[in-house]
């Protein structure tokens, strides 16, 4: 899967059209002037979303009213499609081949995996992060799980406005479960579907670690289901169903769903250790890194095809050595596209690589040798 190109309008402050490499593009330019922009069009060209916003009007140029992002993405088999997604206030239209499609069926049309600062919040933040790893690596290899987590996510606010209702109704411990029987059978069968799915999931990843690539060697990953210790997991929608059953009067009191999925997490351990508590800033990165590596294997098995792979801010977020060992393992692999500003750790890639150089939201294609890159480069930092 390669993106050929991309070409936008009114997003953030870029302009005009990208063509890309097939292997490493290095994206390069001062601070501020739109290089991770660039990337983040190509995630939202993929997933229809933004990792640095949920509020899409966010991203559109000020004074414009609309804005677009389109690409052309090839893959071995000769096959071209031409996408496009346009932005208006916090709505958004896709479209494949000049043709409006339906979400449904334009996710995984481009697959875009990213490391980025905030992306750290997997190993070091709240289970919430963790889940979302999860889901979106499932969503990878099956388009249609997007929807099944979209309905989970209804079925439980729906649920919690029963309950929080019922509070202020004062109504009866019959009438509150009458209620809610038809939204736990919900819950329950769509609960089981995530639960099999992260389940599964979580074990591919482990076996795809390339633990040798980088320290922590002894890193793993166990999903951790809430449910534990409370039956026999190995039928989850029975034990869901018994557990949504005894745990109703505390869900009343406290005025919210307590039971499913929603409430698990991904334990990331380091020689046993929890890398969350116990994990170095670097070992931290290194972990991340790691689980994205995995997170691409895993596609790479599942569709005999790379994914894109998108690093912000490469040497802020890594060191000269782990960037290093980071660019060898990719290339021959992935489409890669890396922002870099500050330090000159890539010059050993650059013949490899398709050099853009960012001035105002514009991309210029750059012939740079080692010599004027690292030139560039200290002129850059001069100005930090």
């Amino acid at each position: 899967m390669i993106l050929d190109f991309v070409e936008v309008e009114n997003f953030r402050n870029l302009s005009g059209k990208i063509f890309w490499g097939p292997g490493l593009n290095i994206i390069y330019g001062n601070n501020g002037q739109g290089k991770t922009n660039w990337l983040e069009a190509i995630h939202l060209l993929s997933r229809t979303k933004s990792f640095r916003t949920q509020r899409l009007q966010e991203s559109i140029r000020f004074g414009a009213e609309t804005a677009f992002v389109a690409g052309e993405i090839s893959t071995g088999n000769d096959l071209r499609r031409d996408l496009r997604l346009t932005l208006k206030d916090n709505t958004k239209a896709i479209w494949v081949n000049g043709k409006r499609e339906q979400l449904s069926r334009y996710l995984g049309l481009l697959q875009v995996f990213a490391f980025t600062a905030d992306q750290l919040e997997v190993v070091r933040g709240m289970p919430e992060a963790r889940r979302h790893f999860i889901d979106r690596g499932v969503a990878s290899l099956r388009p249609a799980y997007v929807q099944t987590v979209s309905d989970y996510n209804k079925v439980i606010k729906q649920k919690n406005r029963i309950l929080q209702d019922s509070s202020e109704r004062e109504l009866r411990p019959e009438q509150i479960e009458d209620l809610l029987a038809p939204w736990n059978d919900q819950l329950a069968c769509l609960g089981a579907e995530i639960h099999r799915a992260r389940v599964d999931y979580t074990e591919r990843i482990n076996s795809a670690l390339e633990r040798r690539l980088f320290e922590p060697t002894e890193l793993q990953i166990r999903y951790s289901s809430s449910l534990e210790g409370k039956g026999e997991t190995g039928d989850y929608t029975a034990l869901l169903r018994a557990r949504l059953q005894l745990r109703l009067p505390a869900e009343v009191a406290a005025g919210r769903a307590l039971v499913g999925p929603h409430r698990d997490d991904l334990g990331i351990h380091l020689g046993g250790r929890e890398m969350r508590v116990y994990g170095s800033s670097g070992q931290q990165r290194s972990a991340l890194l790691l689980l994205d590596l995995a997170a691409i294997s895993v596609y790479n098995s599942w569709y005999n095809e790379y994914p894109l792979f998108l690093v912000d801010d490469v040497d802020a977020e890594l060191d000269e050595r782990r960037i290093k060992r980071l660019l060898e393992y990719l290339e021959g692999r992935t489409q890669t596209f890396i922002t870099t500003s500050k330090r000159s750790h890539v010059q050993g890639f650059l013949s490899k690589a398709n050099v853009h150089e960012i001035v105002g939201g514009e991309g210029r294609s750059a012939e740079l040798t080692e010599s004027t890159f690292s030139a560039a480069t200290a002129v850059a930092e001069s100005l930090q």
